[in-house]
């Protein structure tokens, strides 16, 4: 690849009031608007009251802010990218970056509270008008997490120092997940730095349950959760709500007097690391096995909270073959154990792996933190919590119009839908008193774009 010409003869200037860089945002916003974003904002979110008029008109911000988002922007100032060029010609309402920071910052912790109802509710319409969450599994999975975004400077209300011994500000979501979809995020809740991971877990987890039931899910639920989550309220939130749960427990020493009792014939090999299987035998030879046994949590607990559920156990060989003198084999195995609690109806082969892949919940985290939860971006605690809630609801925005696209871009990165349908250049004309976007020739998700644009109520021309 090379320039065409010599340098001195290629030149540049911003002077066309009909390009624009993001022809996307057409039918992404008239999604968002078709599934009521902005009127749930105006209905549930009562800022009319903030001083300075930064509660009016917050239907307006909202969508600006999570317009912003979806076209990548990942702080205050980037949101900016809205008005450039001709997109003042396709959008009406669109919000200066300081107006948004007020309005930000005018969010008491009710007002964010009033956000995350709207923005669960959005979910739901989303989910309903789109079809991207499929109701006909037999089985889906909620599962929930936590991760601590790192800030700088300690004027950051908020932030401290936590497990990470950095300090940042520390979030939890709960995303659901089915065999046919991406994650979806359906809850999400910012606290402190210093807040430990399952704190406020049981609330969040109640609002997500009821919030899965709304989107006309009527399968069983396997809630998911590392150790952080392993608690009497998390299973009793679960248990109450008709849910099964699926949580890892850190290995104490009533969990060892428990692996203590498997009697040593009831391990089964399981596909590991380095596992072959024995078509003769038809079984695995694999250094991990799993073993299962009842088990009642949360004895120390009143009485309604005893939990009685399988404990069921995987040990991996501590190996390490360069410790191993040459000719010596090892006179007894030493093991590691990871132990899960769990009620689901999965059988043992199949439990173990179903809850190893909880761990689809970090590329949300990912997802998020290569958009707009780059950063955490205002000085003011509930402004980020109100940011957090409006970049959920973009990353749902996004998901769902890669699931119109095609099949391919339901499952991709959300990076990746921005790449290949949102941050597409195009060039406005006005032909016979209609609006024209002239796209690139030759794009090479031309055909998803269109299905997008059709399935949102938009027309091409031939």
């Amino acid at each position: 690849m090379k320039v065409s010409h010599t340098t001195a003869a290629v030149f540049a200037a911003f002077d066309d009031p009909n390009l624009i860089a993001h022809a996307g945002l057409v039918p992404v916003i008239r999604l968002a608007e078709r599934c009521g974003l902005p009127a749930l904002v105006a209905e549930k979110v009562k800022l009319a009251g903030a001083r300075n008029g930064a509660g009016a008109a917050a239907d307006a911000k909202a969508m600006s802010i999570v317009g912003g988002m979806t076209a990548g922007a990942d702080s205050i100032d980037d949101l900016d990218v809205l008005r450039h060029g001709g997109l003042a010609r396709l959008f009406g309402g669109v919000r200066a970056p300081s107006t948004l920071g007020t309005f930000l910052r005018a969010f008491t912790w009710g007002h964010v509270r009033q956000l995350e109802s709207a923005a669960r509710a959005f979910t739901c319409n989303l989910a309903a008008h789109t079809g991207f969450v499929p109701t006909g599994d037999e089985v889906v999975f909620v599962d929930i997490d936590s991760k601590v975004k790192q800030v700088y400077g300690p004027a950051k209300q908020g932030a401290s120092f936590g497990y990470t011994k950095v300090r940042g500000l520390h979030f939890q979501i709960v995303t659901l997940k089915t065999s046919a979809c991406a994650p979806v995020i359906v809850a999400t809740r910012l606290r402190k730095g210093s807040a430990n991971s399952g704190k406020g877990a049981a609330s969040l987890l109640r609002e997500a349950l009821a919030t899965v039931r709304a989107m006309g899910i009527t399968a069983q639920i396997v809630v998911r959760a590392d150790s952080a989550y392993f608690s009497h309220k998390v299973v009793d939130v679960c248990r109450r709500a008709g849910a099964r749960f699926s949580l890892a427990v850190a290995v104490k020493k009533s969990i060892r007097t428990a692996i203590e009792t498997i009697a040593p014939d009831a391990w089964v090999p399981i596909e590991y690391t380095n596992a072959i299987w024995d078509s003769e035998e038809d079984r695995w030879i694999s250094d991990a096995e799993v073993a299962e046994i009842p088990f009642t949590a949360f004895t120390s607990k009143k009485k309604a909270f005893h939990a009685t559920a399988r404990l069921i156990v995987r040990r991996v060989k501590r190996l390490n073959p360069t410790s191993v003198p040459e000719g010596q084999s090892e006179l007894f195995a030493v093991w590691r154990h990871h132990v899960i609690f769990t009620d689901s109806r999965f059988t043992l082969a199949q439990a173990e792996p179903m809850h190893r892949e909880h761990a689809c919940v970090e590329q949300v985290f990912a997802d998020l933190e290569d958009s707009a939860l780059a950063h955490l971006p205002s000085g003011k605690f509930t402004a980020n919590a109100a940011w957090l809630t409006l970049a959920a609801a973009a990353y749902n925005l996004t998901r769902a119009a890669g699931h119109l696209a095609s099949v391919f871009h339901a499952r991709a990165r959300t990076g990746t839908i921005r790449r290949h349908l949102i941050t597409i250049p195009a060039r406005i004309a006005r032909p016979g008193r209609r609006l024209v976007l002239h796209l690139p020739e030759r794009w090479r998700w031309a055909d998803d774009f269109t299905d997008l644009w059709r399935a949102t109520g938009q027309r091409m021309t031939t």
